[in-house]
């Protein structure tokens, strides 16, 4: 029997070693780990692991903590500075290979981004570069290296390769790529040595990369197999690495001793304000929210950053005879074609893998529909950037594998579960899976809640809808008895007799009492989100989408002018919307400017929305008081008590929900057991309420 996808389901050697498949999980931090008591292995890691590779991917890389030699900074990362760590890897090792995977581990030195540490001193590079001339300003200015720390460096690579060896891993997976230490050498706009490690000569700019590779193999042995992480492009960086320099690092990579190259860009954006100035390998994000002006001819812009760094890729390919891995918003569609094509050989991924460690083996037994699928929403990254335990938006059990493994419950009860949006879709899956008798009542006609509303406003960029799909498909495999189109009541409740009842039927909208608010130019969020969801009925939400941008649609339900009301994460993901519907559009908030995007994530997401709206002459109005709407928009007052009209044909409100306490009232007493979870009870975001769902299901 052909299996399903089957480029991506043939094995591939990487030196010495055989991965069953060519699916990978790439090495990246968890923020799991302690680093008071050391940042020694621990169970929640090894839980994770072991269910990614039961989940089928081929080979599995695991990023140590940055290599440091003071053994006592708070480095975050399962560290391996000395043998006492050797034990901690050996059972992480175990329980990836007793399940047929391959056990990588990723190495990096963090270089000059040591100072996002707070509290480690400024970093080291290749270069000692001032703030205004920095590929990162933001930065501390880093301490250019000395040929010994240089030489140090390199030692630290091969110290833990070789106790990688020791504690019975498979081999080591060299990160060269970001702004990390390597990759200062390699990048003439960061490199601007004039010794044996300057940018002068292609050789002195590899010297250190080449050197750890050469060292690794002179402690581990030819056989020891090396994958060489590094950045193809530094796209949009002045002298940054570009795709002629990178196939020449490939050849002298190869030649090195690497068996393997896992290729990708960094993406540099630029915005007015320098403490934001960033760089990203996100390539979702670099074309979020929106990306106006040329783009690099390496980087396929058509998907908007899935599979983006595939042509560079393929132009590595080109100048070596060693397997070729990319990463980038990839996925098995584009990874089976990409692979066939003959551009890479194995796909990276990450954030996929967060969401859904059985993906590779859901993928190889053709059941792509129960594939929990990642929304590219950043949640992960932005937990990590604040220093907090990665989660994720849609799979609550990352990171809580063994707790929340699904069992059977002690006592079968009959739940009745109100609302299918996300988190009562959760709750009823859990619920039933662990052997309730489930009853999921939604008085649309069909699953899904806000999440097919939420992606007629955001697009394509997060797959909402895939969200939506997978939670419905999984209800009904589950086996949820669902009551579509039926609003359920105290009197339902009444008739079923449940044991318990969960209330999920989402927040209110928040509508201000302000004279005219009532008014024919008047759009409220329950106004809108009501047509949409008529709409809805009869098609989906791309097509939603698309006819609210056809000419004749565009200033039917909405004008040309549009202040909307409410300026925080619900404001401005409107705003985005309809400035792409070319509206001219004020945001007002009661609220100060510091809270200006409130909800969204504070990594990538808020800012560059923020400068986006601002680029394209939106205006923020803050800190005053709702006073009436009039014919022609909106009349605030000022702190100084000055009156304004902000103009206006059409008035919306997208205000933060508040909790639906009436229909918990209503059901009081109803059921022995009555729980209200997501919106409905503390509107937040759909990780809270995804969360929320999942964690009562396992409480009934």
């Amino acid at each position: 029997m052909t299996p399903s996808y089957p480029h991506l389901a043939q094995p591939i050697d990487i030196g010495s070693v055989t991965s069953k498949n060519r699916i990978m999980k790439n090495g990246t931090g968890f923020f799991w780990d302690d680093p008071s008591t050391g940042g020694f292995m621990n169970d929640q890691y090894l839980d994770y692991f072991e269910a990614l590779a039961k989940g089928g991917a081929g080979l599995i890389s695991s990023a140590t903590g940055p290599l440091i030699r003071d053994v006592k900074a708070p480095m975050p990362g399962f560290k391996v500075v000395s043998d006492e760590y050797i034990p901690g890897w050996r059972k992480w090792a175990g329980v990836v290979q007793k399940h047929g995977a391959l056990a990588f581990h990723q190495l990096f030195h963090l270089g000059p981004m040591t100072p996002l540490f707070v509290t480690a001193p400024p970093g080291i590079s290749a270069s000692s570069i001032p703030r205004e001339q920095s590929p990162r300003p933001g930065f501390s200015v880093p301490r250019e290296a000395t040929v010994a720390e240089i030489e140090d460096v390199i030692d630290m690579f091969a110290e833990a390769a070789e106790r990688m060896k020791r504690a019975g891993l498979d081999g080591t997976e060299v990160n060269g790529a970001c702004n990390h230490f390597l990759n200062n050498f390699m990048s003439r706009a960061w490199n601007k040595r004039e010794d044996e490690y300057g940018a002068q000569t292609l050789e002195s700019r590899m010297r250190p990369f080449v050197s750890v590779i050469k060292e690794i193999k002179r402690r581990n042995g030819a056989d020891w197999p090396i994958i060489a992480l590094f950045n193809a492009v530094e796209v949009d960086l002045a002298d940054g690495i570009t795709i002629e320099e990178s196939k020449l690092f490939a050849q002298e990579l190869v030649k090195a001793g690497a068996d393997a190259l896992e290729v990708r860009a960094e993406y540099y954006t630029w915005v007015d304000d320098v403490d934001h100035r960033q760089s990203l390998h996100f390539p979702d994000v670099y074309f979020y929210p929106g990306h106006e002006g040329p783009v690099n001819p390496y980087v396929d812009a058509k998907g908007k950053g899935a599979g983006a760094n595939i042509p560079m890729a393929a132009e590595i390919k080109k100048v070596v005879d060693v397997p070729v891995i990319t990463v980038g918003r990839l996925d098995q569609n584009i990874g089976e074609k990409a692979i066939a094509d003959g551009k890479i050989d194995i796909i990276s991924l990450n954030r996929r893998l967060f969401a859904d460690p059985e993906l590779p083996r859901k993928v190889f037994e053709g059941r792509t529909e129960d594939i929990n699928v990642c929304n590219s929403c950043m949640t992960c990254f932005d937990a990590c950037e604040h220093f907090q335990p990665v989660k994720c938006r849609v799979n609550a059990s990352l990171g809580k594998e063994r707790e929340y493994a699904i069992t059977p419950a002690p006592v079968r009860k009959k739940i009745m579960v109100i609302g299918g949006g996300p988190a009562g879709m959760e709750a009823a899956r859990v619920a039933a899976l662990r052997g309730h008798e489930v009853h999921l009542y939604e008085k649309q006609p069909k699953l899904g809640g806000s999440l097919p509303v939420a992606a007629v406003v955001k697009g394509k960029r997060e797959d909402l809808l895939g969200t939506a799909s997978y939670l419905t498909t999984q209800v009904k495999k589950a086996g949820v008895e669902v009551h579509a189109g039926i609003t359920a009541s105290a009197r339902t409740a009444e008739q079923l007799k449940p044991d318990a009842i969960v209330v999920a039927t989402g927040g209110l909208h928040d509508v201000p009492d302000i004279p005219g608010i009532g008014g024919r130019n008047v759009l409220t969020a329950e106004k809108l989100q009501s047509t949409v969801k008529t709409m809805l009925r009869f098609t989906d939400a791309g097509v939603v989408r698309a006819l609210s941008g056809l000419p004749v649609a565009k200033n039917l339900v909405i004008g040309k002018d549009v202040v909307i009301m409410g300026g925080r994460l619900h404001g401005c993901q409107t705003a985005e919307f309809l400035l792409e519907q070319g509206k001219r559009i004020t945001i007002v908030d009661t609220a100060s400017e510091d809270e200006i995007g409130e909800g969204l994530l504070e990594v990538f997401m808020k800012p560059y929305l923020l400068y986006w709206l601002k680029d394209h002459g939106v205006r923020f109005v803050t800190e005053v008081e709702y006073e009436s709407v009039v014919h022609d928009g909106l009349v605030v007052r000022h702190k100084d008590g000055r009156k304004e009209l902000l103009a206006a044909d059409t008035v919306v409100t997208a205000l933060p929900l508040k909790p639906n306490t009436a229909i918990q009232k209503a059901l009081a007493g109803k059921a022995p057991e009555v729980y209200t979870i997501g919106d409905a009870g503390d509107p937040k975001l759909i990780v809270d309420a995804i969360a929320a769902g999942a964690k009562v299901a396992r409480e009934i």
